[in-house]
């Protein structure tokens, strides 16, 4: 575990030695929304297969950089894209760059992904805030020796998803005359899609989206005693809804027609984020 929290801080200071900013909230980019760490300004672009011990992203849609720059002024660091447990990656190398993110000071970690729709009131593009998880992945991130500089061994997660800030995103959503939905995440491991038996089942038990990502980062953000905000984009309705087999070039598809609503609400959200972690 020493090597691991070793691996973490080296990984986090040649980060910051590629720039003078100083990042309070780190921003996960999942499939098709890369988009919005382009528009950084004094950004430093930085691909993970630089960054010492980090893991690559080998998805479609997921880019693989570490972008530090400033959205209207406020510093922040972007991941274009993350890394999936489907791809092979052990539960804590998933969770690394999570970690490496709470050790360059990130107090705040907004996180989006592409889900598929389960509950009925949704739509395709629909943009949901996460407000809890069923973990189905079969894994955590936190299985072994606990390193206490991380945190503590059982961190509480009765609020994972910090409401305060769920609550600013439906504020600015109302001012912005868009329509948000809430709903609980349910993470599966992949990366087959779901059967329609399956969905029926998420469903039944209290399942709003699944995806394939974002647990992890959760539960070690939490962990590390990071607030953190999810926002999934309903790219596809899941298996059995409709009646047409899913593809991923659909995922990406969508997530590029809702991008301008998605970076309009993140401009709205994030000066509020800012003035909480300071």
């Amino acid at each position: 575990m020493t090597d691991e929290f070793s691996r973490v801080e080296s990984a986090a200071q040649f980060l910051l030695s590629q720039t003078s900013l100083r990042p309070r909230i780190g921003l996960v980019l999942g499939s098709g929304l890369g988009a919005f760490a382009d528009e950084l300004s004094e950004a430093t672009r930085v691909p993970y297969a630089q960054i010492p011990s980090f893991p690559r992203s080998t998805a479609v849609g997921h880019a693989g950089n570490m972008v530090i720059g400033k959205a209207d002024g406020i510093p922040m660091a972007a991941m274009q894209g993350r890394v999936h447990l489907y791809e092979g990656y052990s539960p804590r190398e998933v969770a690394f760059p999570t970690r490496v993110l709470g050790r360059m000071g990130v107090q705040a970690l907004i996180l989006t992904n592409a889900a598929g729709g389960i509950n009925l009131e949704y739509k395709q593009g629909a943009l949901v805030v996460v407000t809890d998880h069923i973990n189905l992945q079969g894994h955590n991130p936190l299985v072994g020796p606990n390193e206490k500089r991380f945190g503590e061994r059982f961190p509480d997660m009765t609020q994972a998803y910090w409401k305060p800030y769920r609550d600013i995103v439906l504020e600015e959503a109302r001012k912005l005359g868009k329509n948000v939905y809430q709903g609980v995440y349910v993470g599966l491991l992949g990366p087959s899609y779901e059967t329609p038996a399956e969905i029926r089942y998420l469903r039944a038990i209290g399942a709003d989206l699944v995806g394939m990502s974002t647990i992890p980062e959760v539960i070690a953000a939490r962990h590390m005693g990071m607030k953190v905000l999810a926002i999934s984009c309903v790219t596809n309705m899941a298996a059995g809804i409709l009646d047409k087999a899913i593809h991923h070039a659909e995922v990406l598809e969508t997530g590029e027609r809702v991008k301008g609503d998605f970076v309009a609400l993140l401009r709205a959200v994030l000066p509020r984020v800012a003035a909480d972690v300071g």
